[in-house]
């Protein structure tokens, strides 16, 4: 007897469909072939105890699976709940009639209780893809499958419930999700707001550039001056996700087993803030069994760095590539995957190993070659790939409990989504181009050209201040999204003055300044 059923592996944050081939014949031995890892493999204990708990008997003769593609390896566990269903058909206990109209997949406990997987997201969108009626799997994933429409997704508890389904005994009810109603309910749901915040109007003014034009940004200031609180501030200012944003967004923490329980959409901007002791493969992703990293985890949203010259050298320079390419591509001997990762590098630092270098109260205690040393742990390349550098001053005493609650942070979002809508208009003709901050060398000629005022302005900036050739472009970037923010057309000299403000380390003399 040959039984079939469908399941899906995962590859990146895609999946592919596996046929799970079932065959008896006489004999005692039992064969699992395809390219199964242990965990497949260890599923004929889970599958024999399943069905003996629940009194079903497990097939004495011999079977042979297989699982196809067999050059396609097998991860997981979820496996198990397609597995079983073949060992119940072969056994007679279950119906095969309808298993080529579902795509099965779920965990299975030593009782017959069914457990959460990991990529529900992606294994539905594949399933729609191909064809297939419905997908069965564990009641906890059915919210997170039923985003996909033109899919019944059915969400079991027990193997007897799916047993039962198949042979229309049983009856499970399809979930059914609202997909527009869930990802405009909680869009604005932020419980961190810039009103928090006292003071530092020049570094608000600063996070409001770099969300208005999707800039990368670093915070240079003395401990306790704002930096970590201002940069958890920065989601709530953002521009709201797209619905095929979050989706895309959706399918990573789903392949990643970071989804919370019963949660079907991701409806805000990740935020990721990794301590800075991360390995180079958590960071970009990969390993043995491959995940994605936390670029991949912060895309579309935030990748907050804090104390960054704290963080192995090794670990900053992998970011360089997916700053630019924003995706990283994977390549090992068993494997190669392609992850997106376009995220916002958000940075602090304090500006040397004392912490008060240029305090205004506190003496530093630093040479200015100690100064010097720790600002050298971050390379020059991966500092060209961050638009907005920002000194940060910490706010007296005084002038804390004197200063009223500033901007919320819906306010200064309404300015920040009026200026990506500019963007988006302007660069609609460009696939991959949705913001100022990916614009290329080319489109900074068309779009970000200065008047010959505002470029005498430049030159004089870079040669007084020693500027580097490789803040030329920053500048333009950032003095680009200043006009948008002002609604207007030309960059003007006022914006390129702004935008030049905001290369502090490039300054030739910054840490040579008098302590």
């Amino acid at each position: 007897m040959l039984v079939k059923l469908f399941g899906a592996a995962l590859q990146g944050i895609d999946a592919s469909i596996v046929t799970i081939e079932v065959n008896s014949s006489r004999g005692i031995r039992f064969f699992l072939v395809g390219l199964p890892d242990s965990a497949v493999r260890e599923s004929h204990e889970r599958i024999h105890s399943a069905l003996q708990v629940n009194g079903l008997k497990f097939p004495t003769c011999q079977i042979i699976v297989n699982m196809a593609p067999a050059d396609l390896r097998k991860e997981g566990t979820a496996y198990d709940l397609p597995l079983a269903l073949g060992m119940a058909a072969i056994a007679g206990h279950v119906s095969a009639d309808k298993f080529s109209r579902y795509l099965i997949m779920g965990e299975l406990s030593l009782d017959g209780s069914l457990l959460p997987i990991k990529g529900a997201l992606p294994i539905a969108i594949a399933a729609r893809a191909q064809g297939f009626e419905g997908m069965i799997v564990p009641l906890q994933n059915a919210r997170e499958a039923a985003v996909v429409n033109r899919l019944q997704v059915y969400g079991a508890e027990k193997l007897t419930e799916v047993i039962d389904f198949f042979n229309g005994t049983g009856r499970l009810e399809p979930t059914v999700v609202n997909t527009r109603e869930e990802f405009y309910h909680s869009q604005t749901d932020f419980p961190l707001d810039f009103a928090d915040v006292k003071g530092q109007e020049n570094v608000k003014r600063a996070f409001e550039v770099a969300a208005a034009g999707g800039h990368n940004i670093i915070l240079i200031g003395a401990p306790g001056s704002g930096k970590s609180m201002m940069a958890k501030r920065l989601p709530g200012i953002l521009p709201p996700l797209s619905l095929a944003e979050s989706l895309e967004t959706t399918k990573i923490l789903s392949v990643a087993g970071k989804l919370k329980r019963e949660t079907s959409l991701v409806t805000v901007r990740p935020f990721r803030s990794p301590h800075h002791t991360i390995s180079s493969v958590a960071m970009v992703g990969g390993g043995t069994n491959p995940q994605p990293g936390e670029i991949s985890l912060a895309h579309n949203g935030i990748l907050f760095l804090d104390e960054l010259p704290e963080f192995n050298r090794a670990v900053l320079e992998v970011l360089r590539q997916p700053l630019e390419d924003r995706h990283i591509t994977i390549s090992r001997a068993k494997y190669t995957l392609d992850y997106p990762a376009s995220f916002m590098l958000v940075a602090s630092m304090n500006p040397c190993p004392c912490g008060y270098y240029n305090h205004p109260t506190r003496r530093c205690v630093c040479s200015p070659g100690q100064v010097q040393r720790y600002l050298n742990r971050i390379s020059g390349p991966l500092l060209d790939r961050i638009d907005i550098q920002c000194e940060i001053q910490p706010i007296p005493f005084a002038d804390i409990s004197k200063a009223e609650p500033g901007e919320s942070s819906a306010t200064i979002r309404h300015r920040v989504m009026a200026a990506r809508k500019i963007q988006e208009e302007r660069y609609k003709e460009f696939k991959y181009i949705h913001c100022n901050a990916q614009m290329t060398e080319r489109m900074l000629q068309t779009y970000a050209q200065p008047d010959p005022a505002s470029m005498e302005m430049l030159r004089l900036a870079m040669e007084r201040l020693s500027l580097s050739a490789r803040a030329y472009s920053r500048i333009l970037k950032v003095a680009r999204t200043i006009a948008d923010l002002a609604g207007s057309e030309k960059v003007l000299s006022s914006h390129i003055a702004e935008a030049v403000g905001y290369r502090n380390l490039d300054r030739s003399d910054w840490a040579e300044r008098s302590i």
